[in-house]
């Protein structure tokens, strides 16, 4: 089995090159045969990907956070929602916020996650294809949490500015949602759900994704399971002070969402969201504008996670 690692040493601010040694101490517990290579940007995580799956590894790992596990997911794929290989993809977390480990069973601890990884079991999950506007062009890409439409972008600039290193993830991502929004200028735009358009205004936020953990503590109940093929997509919009507290409080519950004028809850197999210059961002890094089109990717990944 050849493995190959994906090592991110600027994940959580620097933080995660100090568990390095302990990881290369453990691959040798478990007689994991690597190679390895460190990323000095997010754009060297995919390319490393890319390159690793077209050499003919057997299991691909991300070692870092939540961005550098999206540029390594999009690395499995062309631009038509294909895999490019057979190899599994798996995580070793060392960043932030470790929605997407929460969401697909895998562990947080490095002796477990590493356990997991020498078993080698996995399961096939759903990936998210996006397609949105960067400098005039179109750009296709992939996710695996949620995308964002709206002050999402936004969020992800303040929150990944230093302050959660300081307060936490949860608290550091909630006093970053509360400045947004205080200072966050509404829009409207339609949106187009499996082919059924409809207009929605006073928007703050449209949340796109197949989890219940989305992003620091945010959560969104839903009906999906690993087969679905939709995803849900939440729209947050209306929000005035007399209401703010109990539209946080909602999105941060992870109760079950009753749709009412701030909170919409709908599910769709393709979404295509237009009519304004709202930013884009997926899996915690802001991406680039509407117009967007999202639906499933054409092939599933093998995820290494516990069952």
């Amino acid at each position: 089995m050849k493995y190959f690692f994906i090592m991110n040493p600027g994940s959580k601010s620097g933080k995660s090159k100090k568990k390095f040694r302990t990881i290369f101490k453990l691959l040798d517990k478990y007689n994991i045969e690597y190679s390895f290579k460190y990323t000095k940007s997010l754009d060297d995580a995919y390319n490393f990907s890319a390159c690793a799956n077209k050499e003919g590894y057997d299991i691909i790992v991300a070692v870092g956070g939540d961005g550098t596990i999206n540029k390594v997911i999009n690395g499995f794929y062309d631009s038509y929602g294909n895999r490019i290989s057979n190899a599994k993809f798996a995580v070793i977390y060392t960043g932030t916020s470790p929605d997407f480990c929460k969401s697909y069973g895998i562990p947080l601890n490095l002796d477990k996650a590493i356990l997991l990884l020498s078993n080698a079991d996995s399961k096939k999950i759903s990936i998210g294809q996006i397609k949105f506007s960067t400098g005039g062009q179109v750009t296709t890409s992939y996710f695996a949490c949620c995308a964002n439409i709206g002050i999402g972008a936004a969020l992800a600039r303040v929150a990944g500015g230093g302050i959660r290193g300081i307060l936490g993830d949860t608290l550091g991502t909630f006093l970053s949602l509360i400045s947004v929004l205080t200072k966050y200028k509404t829009c409207d735009y339609k949106i187009c759900i499996d082919n059924k358009e409809h207009t929605v205004k006073n928007v703050h936020n449209t949340s796109i994704g197949r989890t219940f953990y989305i992003a620091s503590g945010i959560k969104v109940k839903n009906e999906l399971n690993i087969e679905d093929n939709r995803f849900y997509s939440l729209t947050v919009k209306n929000i005035r002070i007399k209401n703010l507290i109990k539209v946080i409080s909602k999105i941060y519950s992870g109760e079950q969402i009753n749709n009412d004028d701030n909170l919409q809850l709908e599910y769709f197999e393709k979404l295509k969201i237009y009519d304004s210059k709202a930013e884009v961002e997926f899996d915690g890094d802001a991406a680039g504008f509407l117009p967007c089109e999202i639906e499933m990717a054409r092939d599933k990944l093998d995820l290494i996670c516990e069952g």
